[in-house]
């Protein structure tokens, strides 16, 4: 018999564990939400352009030790799509806002790229819901203008013409082992991006990208230095929005901090390495207290 793929699809990684998927209104803002597991509350959110199927993957592992709660942030997958600009605070805003909604005083927090930006801003502004925090490929922490014009240029350009060759592309884009992109994925994307209004959202999403609406916003000593959650650094070795000097970075500012690096993956480990992801989150997000 042959033998079945790792990964079939989405659908079939979440075949065997108790969810739910419902949409909630967050402050007028219908957000739609996938929760699963008990235990300690971990929140995960998506990058630019994102949906919470980016944690497809990860969501039956992490449910064994956690109440797992993934979301559509504002403007992105099926959740509203306002027309105001999604700037850093509007972002960590809506997400403080869907903690209210969902009863959620104090979380751990995991972000992947713009995610990533998101907790950790939330992180160092309200650092009481807070538990511990995870950066999971947060791209671009120096600010790169070249970064900024290729993230930019390819996202609307897959959302202007959402064919199956330019989705295919920004999706793969994400990945180090660019084979692994399945249809179903794509057409994940092709759906979103073809939504009515999503290309006024993917330019509200994209002022992050301009340099003078990013300098309010921008990864810097200053407000990183305020973040005091024991925080994790997951990097990659192939992640093509930055490197590991910007992890260098990072761990210069931030006051608890440690790095971890899965081998052989791009932007979204969570999907090419979710034995590594998985690991990661439990081995740091259970300790009782950090090593001494």
């Amino acid at each position: 018999m042959t033998e079945l793929p790792e990964h079939i699809s989405v659908w079939a990684e979440l075949a065997d564990v108790d969810h739910e998927l419902r949409h909630v209104d967050v402050n007028g803002v219908r957000t739609r939400v996938l929760r699963a597991g008990t235990g300690p509350d971990l929140i995960l959110l998506h990058g630019t352009g994102g949906h919470l199927e980016a944690y497809a993957r990860n969501i039956a592992g992490l449910a064994e030790n956690f109440r797992v709660t993934a979301y559509d942030m504002v403007g992105h997958g099926w959740s509203d799509l306002p027309d105001r600009p999604y700037t850093i605070d509007v972002l960590s805003a809506h997400l403080l806002g869907l903690m209210d909604t969902l009863g959620i005083e104090t979380a751990h927090l995991s972000g992947e790229s713009l995610g990533g930006w998101v907790v950790a801003w939330t992180a160092a502004h309200e650092p009481g819901r807070v538990g511990r925090l995870v950066l999971n490929t947060p791209g671009n922490i120096a600010n790169k203008p070249a970064v900024m014009t290729r993230m930019k240029e390819s996202t609307l350009a897959a959302v202007l013409d959402p064919s199956d060759e330019t989705v295919r592309r920004r999706v793969e884009f994400l990945f180090h082992h660019k084979e692994m992109v399945t249809d179903e994925l794509v057409n994940l994307r092709r759906t979103v991006y073809s939504r009515p209004g999503f290309v006024r959202a993917i330019q509200n999403t994209l002022v992050l990208q301009d340099p003078a609406v990013r300098k309010d916003f921008a990864w810097n000593r200053d407000w990183v230095a305020k973040i005091a959650a024991p925080t994790l650094l997951l990097w990659t070795d192939h992640d093509p929005t930055g490197g590991l000097d910007e992890a260098a970075m990072l761990l210069d500012w931030l006051p608890d901090a440690r790095l971890h690096v899965i081998e052989d993956a791009g932007h979204w480990p969570q999907w090419e390495k979710p034995d590594d992801y998985l690991r990661t989150h439990r081995d740091f997000l259970l300790l009782e207290k950090d090593p001494a």
